[in-house]
């Protein structure tokens, strides 16, 4: 099948480039529009209580969210100046009515919390136009210079719920450009090194670039009919990015060899896709797969993430099969040009270079590196056990942020403006004659729940009431959901029917769909990857063995993200300020990229031990000689990938920074300690028990299984002239 391939995109060469620049400037037109389509937020788990009684809410007693807070100070006057209550209401009656619901503030409500320690600074609350966070960010943008021009003596900072929306979404398109101005200069050096050269150094970026560009437009066409959150863009340039280098990596080398070897043009692409090109293509499969899983939850910001991954994947993956053959059967020989002297390779048959002789060393001594090496893994993954999980909050956005510093104000100086509320929808049955004194005995039982400061109704329509619970406890620490359970445990009026909502209420719901999902999820692949290595290897063994591997680097990485971001170390070089707590999806969506991206470099390795291990049936030597044939390969696409999405460790918004590091210490881990020590220490250790099937399996694998060609290779290596 891929001999045919090769074969095909050889022949058809020009008419496949020719409809990949078509589609390049389509997707240059139209996909590149994707960042004005996609939706904000996305981290709550819908149809759940929580959900539902906030809908309730907005639908009958109507909305009162504090979308925009606009933060005013003097330097002069007090609040109980008659020139600041001017001032102040006369800026906020010059925003449009339209897009402005209601407006509150301290004159309006007599309200002290309205007005800070120092009776210098108070702040206004406004309920924005809109039916969904969208509509409420379009009326937010047509406001936004008239509230942030500060009325004569005033200073002005605006925050609130829609403004970090805004915030979050300027910081995401800030950081890509700056991750990819970071990345891609390094990238392009390291890859001349690689390859030596610059024709063949450009070829990963034109592989990068297709899948970029194609998941844009994969993108584009989902938010059309499903919302697709803004952070999806950031897999799918960190994924779709990397993994497209990645691939183009292993397909323009093969070809070199084949070159190298003496085949002709075509017969060098025709064994390349027979070889590397099987390789990329499992690969592909598996990686994707992997991201997919995300589907399974209901929240918007994973399945965004699955929808991008699984995109970027996709298109690097066919342009790997498709649009490089057809440009390295253009350029033939030509491939070679542009080569930089100091970077000039020499060809080598030898099959014992350094990584030889280091499957060698761990091979003679495989007990002891296994026995060092796992429980130093496991150590690695011990704060993972002590691992906090929260939401997203105003310190996921950077120090100095304006929405973040309102919030944090409000938190310092209004007595009355801190902790959080606890959102009740109270539906009547039989809608009463007074609200207030048949929920009195509802009220004063809420009251007595530990931690609550006060309880009031909120307003009452069309049968329902809206009781608000308000704690000194902000909406993200651990003892407000400790008031959420108990605000859920005090016995509904009679005659009602009562549901539990508001921030916190949100994120004990999205924790309870997380936790019930997250085992189908990893059962989804586990299942899915054991199949698919069975099928690419004939071996029940080596799958389980990839998984268990899996398991140390992933403990090891997930500890080192509480250390790093639960507890605060490395907060100051990183420059984030630690919350005492991880992003509840961030463990969930490292684990499914994670677990891809390690079987990717699974694949590529044992793909050429069993290719070895076929021709001479000698276990040590196929290790050694596999190892000795990918290594420097795999450390080169590992360190490229880890360039490419360590530069997303310099993200401003805190859990983006988050993935990113993540993601560099399990690719580091992974290429290093598992891949180049544990993999050949436990491959010696099990011997020809590496290979084994059942034998009705080994026969159907002998048939139909995945397999490479076996083709000796030419092995690259460096010289100085």
């Amino acid at each position: 099948m891929f001999e045919t391939l090769g074969r095909f995109t050889y022949r058809r060469r020009r008419l496949i480039l020719a409809l990949t620049g078509v589609f390049v400037l389509a997707a240059l037109v139209w996909g590149t529009g994707v960042f004005g389509a996609l939706a904000n937020g996305g981290f709550e788990a819908p149809n759940t209580e929580a959900a539902r009684a906030v809908k309730t809410i907005e639908q009958t007693v109507g909305r009162t969210g504090t979308d925009v807070i606009v933060l005013y100070r003097s330097s002069e006057l007090t609040v109980a100046d008659p020139a600041y209550r001017e001032s102040v209401e006369k800026h906020l009656n010059g925003l449009p009515r339209e897009d402005v619901v209601s407006s509150a503030t301290y004159w309006s409500t007599r309200s002290p919390a309205f007005v800070a320690s120092d009776q210098r600074t108070t702040y206004a609350v406004l309920t924005l136009a809109g039916a969904d966070p969208e509509r409420r960010l379009e009326s937010f943008h047509t406001i936004a210079d008239a509230v942030r021009t500060a009325p004569a003596g005033l200073e002005v900072q605006v925050g609130g719920e829609t403004a970090v929306f805004d915030e979050v979404n300027t910081q995401t398109e800030h950081d890509i450009v700056q991750a990819e101005t970071i990345s891609l200069p390094i990238v392009l050096v390291l890859l001349v090194v690689v390859f030596g050269g610059l024709v063949a150094a450009s070829l990963p970026l034109f592989v990068g670039g297709l899948s970029i560009l194609g998941a844009f437009v994969v993108l584009r066409g989902l938010s059309l009919v499903t919302d697709v959150s803004v952070f999806s863009i950031n897999i799918v340039t960190m994924i779709g990015f990397g993994l497209a280098i990645d691939y183009a990596l292993f397909v323009v080398t093969r070809f070199r060899e084949q070159l190298a070897a003496g085949d002709d043009v075509e017969a060098a692409l025709v064994r390349t896709m027979g070889t590397a090109g099987r390789t990329v293509a499992f690969s592909g499969i598996t990686v994707g797969v992997a991201i997919s899983s995300l589907v399974l939850f209901p929240v918007m910001f994973l399945r965004s993430m699955a929808y991008g991954g699984a995109a970027a994947v996709a298109v690097a993956m066919l342009a790997a099969l498709t649009a490089l053959p057809a440009l390295l059967g253009v350029l033939g020989h030509r491939v070679n040009k542009l080569r930089l002297p100091v970077f000039r390779r020499r060809f080598s048959g030898s099959d014992h270079g350094a990584w030889y002789r280091l499957a060698q060393n761990v091979m003679r001594r495989p007990v002891r590196y296994v026995v060092v090496l796992v429980p130093l893994m496991l150590v690695l993954g011990i704060p993972f056990l002590q691992a906090q999980l929260g939401g997203v909050d105003h310190r996921a956005l950077p120090d100095g942020a304006s929405s973040r510093e309102v919030t944090e104000t409000l938190q310092s100086d209004f007595a009355g403006a801190g902790g959080s509320d606890v959102l009740v929808a109270v539906r009547f049955a039989s809608p009463p004659a007074d609200p207030a004194s048949a929920l009195a005995g509802y009220v004063a039982s809420l009251q007595r729940v530990d931690a609550v400061e006060s309880v009031r109704v909120g307003g009452y329509a069309d049968g329902v009431a809206s009781v608000v619970v308000h704690t000194h406890y902000t909406a993200q620490e651990l003892p407000a959901r400790d008031v959420v359970h108990g605000v859920r445990a005090v016995a509904a009026p009679a005659g009602t029917s009562v549901e539990v909502g508001g921030e916190t209420a949100a994120l004990v719901d999205l924790l309870d769909v997380l936790a019930e999902r997250a085992p189908w999820m990893a059962g989804f692949i586990v299942l899915v990857t054991f199949v698919l290595l069975f099928v690419a290897f004939g071996s029940l063994v080596l799958p389980a063995k990839a998984l268990l591997m899996n398991v140390l680097s992933l403990s090891a990485s997930f500890g080192a993200m509480v250390w790093i971001f639960q507890d605060g170390n490395l907060s100051g070089l990183l420059d984030f300020t630690p919350a005492g707590f991880l992003d509840a999806t961030n463990p969930v969506l490292l684990f499914a990229v994670l677990f891809g991206l390690s079987m990717d470099y699974e694949v590529f390795l044992l793909s050429r031990i069993r290719e070895e291990y076929d021709r001479t049936g000698d276990n040590t030597q196929a290790v050694a000689l596999g190892l000795q044939r990918t290594g420097g390969i795999i450390t080169s696409a590992a360190l490229l990938l880890i360039i490419v999405v360590g530069a997303f460790a310099t993200s401003g918004i805190v859990f983006v920074k988050m993935i990113g590091v993540g993601l560099v210490i399990a690719i580091l881990l992974d290429a290093t300690v598992v891949r180049a020590l544990l993999v050949p220490a436990t491959m010696r250790l099990l011997g020809k028990a590496n290979w084994w099937a059942p034998a009705p399996l080994a026969r159907w694998w002998q048939r139909h299984g995945f397999r490479e060609e076996a083709v000796e290779p030419v092995h690259l290596e460096f010289a100085n002239q």
